[in-house]
Parts: structure tokens; C-alpha cells; sequence
């Protein structure tokens, strides 16, 4: 392909696939005019957070009067919520610009969806140098079903979602500089103690905002910190420094916890510059000095996560969400004619389940790896860091409700496994077996994308003839 070809497309492609995840998040995101599963918490407390500076209290049963546009109804004082308030000021601008409608509490969710499509395209381009399986990876969660439901309700996932992918595509970015500096070093012994990486910097900022939508953004803070100690670890031995273990850890270590977690501290704590600035937030008179107030208020926080283990209708705990064995409904409708209408926390089943193939190949390659003595593939660790940061924590959870919706947190990197994997079958040697490798593949490549299209009427609440509605329900669970 020529060059001037390549620089057209490396830019039409990303762009064509953010137009159409647009229009497929925001076309007809004012329908229903009805508060959705948990957007009957978030929205009325980002109301709330945008006229109080935090979560004001309602009377009992707001919801039909606030349906109606009666969004009045809340008090001053100020109501015990689960979560920061980053995600709910999200909801809250699009609710400042464009009213308090349906439409204006769904949209800043629908553009932070929409921001993944590009965002996880450029980290696959990175991750498998080529346009085209970056272009996959984008239609990819385009045309998700849960991808494009979790973009069209009001609720947090989606912006913790972004926030996280961009603090990894962060850290991919400081990889480059960072190799370079090591592999220049003239010291032979511990290499050098690097304290230019701007891009760690912004990764901690990224991980930061996820934090401050989701306290399950600290499982990335954990899980991206000890990754870029084990990175520089393994650049050191790869660039022949005597004693890489202990200047990975015992130098280099400290200054990038200076360089990633200061920074995510302090944009996690502006996050809560309303509840700071005024006197009526939850817990906010526990103690004069506001951050012991605010210390208090996490406290209590905490221990409600700890105990939160009540039963309800979709619950369903991690180990169930590689099948999706009990999906969650947003939002059904049935017509007279047999017509049912669903949006479900459900993914593209054959891009899911191929994507845990791809992960344990990736696992199954470091164990080698590992085993073997030698050092882990940079692409391998970036995977297996981005799932142990999405997914694995809650396995350790197993009591504690959670729904499948959880699950767009990993799938972008449950993506970039699938793409990973294709780009490294076709990349063989033997010019016969290559072919070979590049026709299965991209069989099988198109083949997950026709499937996700066959599902997007349940990304999107679509209305469908009964017959092609029964024809989605491939598990018995399923029947929604």
C-alpha cells in the first residue's frame, strides 16, 4: 500500500468506525422516557451533584415526578451513596447541556462509549502493528451489544471503562522512552534511575478519574503499578544490567510510585471538590477538618461494600460471566404483535468465549515463559496485567452481588486478546502456513463480527419479531 494511501486510511478508519458507534449509541438514546435498573440512583444524584455540590436526599418514590420533569423534588441534606462522584458529574453536564430529559441524562454516557471505539483502536494498532486488526478491534466493541447498552444508560461502567483503557494505553506510550533510556545507560550494574515518564504521570491522572467513578479503579492503580515495575525489571535484563531485580524494585520502584499514585490521589480528591466546598454533604460535619470528614465517609463506604451481599434477580458473580449465564435487563418491551424488545448486559457470545481462549493462550505463553527463565512478551504482560485488573479481582469476591455489566470493563482487552492472537498466527514464517493463517483468521475474525451484528438488537433495545428474538436465546438463561 502506498504511504499517502496508508496515512488516509490510518485516519478514515478510526473515524468512520467512531461515526457509526456514535450514531449507534445516540440515535434514539431519549427512549425510553422511564429511569433504567441502577440510572434511578445515578441520575437524580447527578442532578443533585450539579445544584448542591453533592448527593442531596428524595422523598419517597421521586421517580414518576422526575420522569415527568419534575426534577425539583430532593432536599439539602445530603444522601449516603456507593460511589465517588466522578461518574455522576459526567452524567451531569449532559444534563446541564442538553436538559433533564431522558436524552440529556443518557448522552454524556453515549460519547464516553463512543471515545472507547478510538481509543481501543489506536492500542491495537500499537499492540499488533497492523491497520487492519486494529480496524477489527474497533468494529469490534462498535458494534458490541454490551458495549453499545452500557453507552445508551445512564450508569458508571462505561466511563470506568475508558478511564481505565486510557491509563493502559498511557503506560504503552512511556514504554518506548523508557526502553530507550535504559538501553543507553552506561551503567552496567542498576541502569539508570528515570524520572522523565510524563506518560506515567498521565496514567496515574487516568487511573485517578477511574478511581473517582469507581473504587474498582484502585484494583488497575494495584495491578498497573506492579506492572511497571516488573516492565522495568524485565528492560534491565533485557539491556544486560548486573542487578535488574533489586534496581527495578529497590530504585527505579519508589520513583515511579512517586510518579503514578501522587498524581491519581490528587485528581481522585478534586473529584470530590464539591462535597469540599460545601457544608451539606454526607458525613461532611463528622469532623472540622474536611479531609478527616472525608476520611469518615470512606470508612462508612467501605464497610457497605463489604457487606453488600444481598440477593437480586440478575446478580450474578464473576465466575458466571465467561458463559454470562445470568445476563442483566435494562430495558424490555413487548408488543401486541409478539414483538420483544431487549438491551442486555450481554456481549457478543463468540467474541466472548474466543477471547478466553486468547487469554489462557496468553497465560499458557508467560508460564512457558516464565518457566523456560526467560522474559515475558511486553504484548503477553500488557494483556494478562489489563485482565488481572478488570476481572480477576472479583473473583476473589464471590459473595459479594455483582452483575454481568461489570464485564465492559474487560472487554476491551478481551478484544485486544482475540486481535493479538490472529496478528501472531499470521505472522508465520513459512509463507504456505502464513496464508493459511491469514484466511482462517480472518474467516474466524469475520465470522465474530457477524455475530455481534445478529446480537446489536440487544445492545440497542430494537424491537424484534418474536421468532428472531427466540433465535438470539442460545443458553436457556438467556431467556430474558
Amino acid at each position: 500500500m502506498a504511504p499517502r494511501a496508508a496515512r488516509i486510511l490510518s485516519w478514515a478508519l478510526p473515524l468512520g468506525l467512531t461515526i457509526i458507534a456514535a450514531l449507534l449509541r445516540i440515535v434514539g438514546v431519549g427512549g425510553p422516557a422511564t429511569l433504567l435498573f441502577d440510572e434511578t440512583y445515578y441520575v437524580k444524584d447527578a442532578w443533585t451533584l450539579w445544584n448542591l455540590g453533592y448527593e442531596g436526599t428524595w422523598g419517597d418514590d421521586p421517580n414518576a415526578a422526575f420522569e415527568a420533569g419534575d426534577v425539583n423534588g430532593y432536599t439539602d441534606t445530603g444522601s449516603f451513596v456507593a460511589h465517588p462522584p466522578l461518574g455522576k458529574w459526567i452524567i451531569g453536564v449532559g444534563m446541564a447541556l442538553f436538559g433533564t430529559g431522558p436524552f440529556g441524562w443518557r448522552i454524556a454516557t453515549a460519547l464516553v462509549g463512543t471515545l472507547l471505539v478510538p481509543l481501543l483502536y489506536v492500542v491495537a494498532k500499537r499492540l499488533t502493528g497492523s491497520l487492519w486488526l486494529a480496524t477489527v478491534a474497533g468494529a469490534l466493541i462498535a458494534i458490541d451489544p454490551l458495549a453499545v447498552a452500557m453507552s445508551r444508560i445512564a450508569l458508571l461502567d462505561s466511563s470506568l471503562a475508558l478511564f481505565v483503557l486510557l491509563a493502559f494505553w498511557f503506560v504503552l506510550l512511556d514504554r518506548t522512552g523508557t526502553v530507550a533510556r535504559i538501553r543507553a545507560s552506561t551503567d552496567a550494574i542498576a541502569g539508570p534511575t528515570i524520572w522523565r515518564r510524563p506518560w506515567i504521570l498521565a496514567a496515574g491522572a487516568a487511573l485517578g478519574l477511574a478511581s473517582a467513578v469507581k473504587w474498582s479503579g484502585l484494583y488497575a492503580l494495584a495491578v498497573l503499578g506492579i506492572a511497571i515495575v516488573v516492565m522495568d525489571a524485565i528492560d534491565r535484563r533485557r539491556a544486560g544490567v548486573g542487578r535488574w531485580v533489586e534496581a527495578a524494585i529497590g530504585r527505579q520502584g519508589p520513583v515511579s510510585f512517586v510518579l503514578l499514585v501522587p498524581p491519581a490521589l490528587a485528581v481522585y480528591l478534586a473529584a470530590w471538590t464539591g462535597w469540599f466546598a460545601t457544608d451539606g454533604g454526607y458525613d461532611r460535619d463528622s469532623s472540622s477538618n474536611p479531609f478527616t470528614a472525608l476520611w469518615n465517609y470512606h470508612r462508612t463506604v467501605l464497610s457497605f461494600h463489604e457487606t453488600v451481599t444481598s440477593g437480586h434477580t440478575y446478580a450474578s458473580p464473576a465466575a458466571e460471566w465467561i458463559p454470562m449465564l445470568n445476563p442483566t435487563l435494562m430495558q424490555r418491551t413487548t408488543e401486541d404483535d409478539g414483538g420483544v424488545g431487549l438491551m442486555a448486559a450481554l456481549p457478543n457470545p463468540v467474541l466472548w468465549w474466543a477471547a478466553v481462549v486468547a487469554v489462557v493462550w496468553v497465560a499458557v505463553r508467560i508460564f512457558i515463559a516464565l518457566a523456560n527463565k526467560r522474559p515475558i512478551s511486553g504484548t503477553d504482560g500488557f494483556l494478562l496485567a489489563g485482565i488481572c485488573a478488570t476481572y480477576a479481582p472479583w473473583l476473589l469476591l464471590p459473595s459479594r452481588t455483582m452483575f454481568t455489566f461489570y464485564a465492559i470493563t474487560v472487554l476491551p482487552f478481551a478484544i485486544l486478546a482475540v486481535v493479538v492472537l490472529a496478528a501472531r498466527l499470521r505472522a508465520r514464517d513459512d509463507p504456505e502456513r502464513a496464508a493459511v493463517a491469514r484466511a482462517a483468521t480472518s474467516t474466524a475474525l469475520i465470522a465474530i463480527l457477524l455475530v455481534g451484528l445478529f446480537f446489536l438488537p440487544f445492545g440497542t433495545g430494537w424491537v424484534e419479531p418474536e421468532w428472531l428474538y427466540k433465535a438470539h436465546l442460545w443458553l436457556p438463561s438467556w431467556y430474558l
